[in-house]
């Protein structure tokens, strides 16, 4: 994964609640195998004009060319609820979404994004409404800039502290997943495991 440290990006509002996996992106959308080939069904149902087709909703505001490049949304509560979909994240992350702010997360969603490269920021609605603003008077212009290493959302003059848990921040800013955080320690793991031997070698298989 991308590390993610200071990013700045082009902040498009999408202020609804509850907005689902099933939103984010559709089961119908769901025909890859891998994480690879999802953006294009990324918020298929609001993107575009018919169900399956790729006639672009001109009022969507992804499609419009001020908010070319977007990366990162803006929303309101319970982000990324429903389904469990790790799908939804994969979506997200192809387009070119680095960050979400919102005023919650379904819990799942939120550790997937954190999984996947995503971060995920929780901020007051006051808050979001004060970024929304800035963003929708010059989006091109008036980027939103994140700093992971002070947990910080700058917009102009404006800026808000965020809270992120320690291993959630660790991930994200090292580019890894809990798999490669692990792999980090195998020096250790490996000397635990040839001193567990020793202690204990019953519990291990004979070598064949």
């Amino acid at each position: 994964m991308e590390k993610f440290l200071t990013h700045y990006g082009v902040a498009a509002a999408l202020l609804q609640d509850n907005i689902d996996t099933d939103a984010i992106i559709p089961s119908r959308e769901m025909k890859a195998v891998s994480k690879h080939g999802l953006g294009e069904g990324l918020f298929a149902g609001w993107r575009y004009l018919s169900a399956g087709g790729r006639d672009t909703n001109p009022d969507f505001i992804l499609n419009r060319s001020e908010y070319a490049d977007a990366s990162i949304l803006l929303s309101g509560d319970n982000f990324g609820c429903g389904s469990s979909r790790e799908h939804a994240v994969w979506a997200l992350r192809e387009f070119g979404i680095r960050a979400i702010i919102a005023e919650s997360f379904g819990s799942i969603f939120f550790n997937n994004c954190v999984c996947n490269g995503i971060l995920p920021v929780v901020l007051t609605k006051a808050e979001i409404m004060v970024l929304a603003q800035h963003a929708a008077a010059d989006p091109q212009t008036n980027i939103v800039v994140i700093d992971l290493q002070q947990c910080r959302v700058a917009a102009g003059h404006d800026s808000f502290r965020f809270a992120l848990e320690e291993g959630a921040r660790d991930m994200l800013m090292q580019g890894l997943d809990p798999i490669g955080m692990t792999l980090l320690d195998a020096d250790a793991i490996d000397a635990f495991e040839a001193q567990d031997r020793k202690q204990r070698p019953w519990t291990y298989p004979a070598a064949s």
